[in-house]
């Protein structure tokens, strides 16, 4: 049973130290052929851990860590980096899925009605567009709170002072990561039931690491820690 044990618990791959620096999509693409099969683990781990839904927010910060770890290039132990990281966040995950849960309800609410409204009434266009502009604002939030969240243990203010800091200096790489959740999502409807095993390998996974390269430079900017990029355990202080 060796090989099973050691599925769960051994480090995951590295790079040549000597290799060339790569950037943007290629660095993207490097890691994710690099990481693929630990996507696929985390996945399964994720969906495991949401099973009981009020632990779906700890279980989100849990692989956002993870995926942080990748971005990062961390030595990688996933059965036991996942477990500590969803003990660790749990109560403040919780918080802030509620919280984020609330915005997000109170948005959706204002677009649909507005949406509605406005069809007979042009003059709620304005409202609308506002409806939305905050309703987006608020999901590049949202991206950054998480990843920030697990990269530092912060007060509740000054994490979400940060994260709208960061989301308003750099707003696309998070909309971009956002775009990759919902081409994954529209494929696996697209292509249904072809794609029935898409969610249970990699959409969750793969989704949340979108999000975490894509708002890691910014975090790192907001932060102004430079160690951050070093190897170094993500949820200590």
């Amino acid at each position: 049973m060796q090989w099973l044990r050691d599925m769960w618990t051994k480090e995951g791959p590295g790079i040549p130290k000597d290799a060339p620096a790569k950037t943007g999509l290629a660095l993207f693409a490097d890691i994710l052929a690099r990481e693929w099969w630990e996507m696929v683990k985390l996945n399964i781990l994720f969906i495991l851990a949401c099973l009981p839904v009020v632990t779906v927010p700890a279980a989100i910060a849990a692989m956002a860590g993870v995926s942080v770890a990748f971005v990062e290039d961390r030595n990688i132990y996933l059965l036991r980096d996942f477990t500590e990281a969803f003990l660790h966040f749990f109560w403040r995950a919780t918080a802030w899925g509620l919280a984020l849960t609330g915005g997000f309800a109170l948005g959706i609410h204002a677009i649909l009605t507005y949406t509605a409204s406005a069809r007979d009434n042009l003059v709620l266009a304005t409202p609308l567009a506002v409806a939305l502009v905050a309703t987006a604002f608020l999901a590049v939030t949202a991206c950054h709170l998480i990843v920030l969240m697990v990269m530092r243990d912060l007060p509740a203010l000054r994490l979400l002072r940060l994260a709208a800091l960061a989301s308003v200096a750099r707003p696309l790489p998070a909309l971009a990561a956002l775009a990759v959740n919902a081409a994954l999502w529209l494929t696996h409807i697209l292509f249904y039931p072809v794609s029935v095993f898409m969610p249970a390998t990699f959409n969750f996974s793969l989704g949340m690491f979108a999000v975490a390269f894509g708002v890691h430079r910014a975090a790192v900017l907001v932060l102004d820690l430079p160690e951050a990029m070093r190897p170094h355990r993500h949820f200590i202080k």
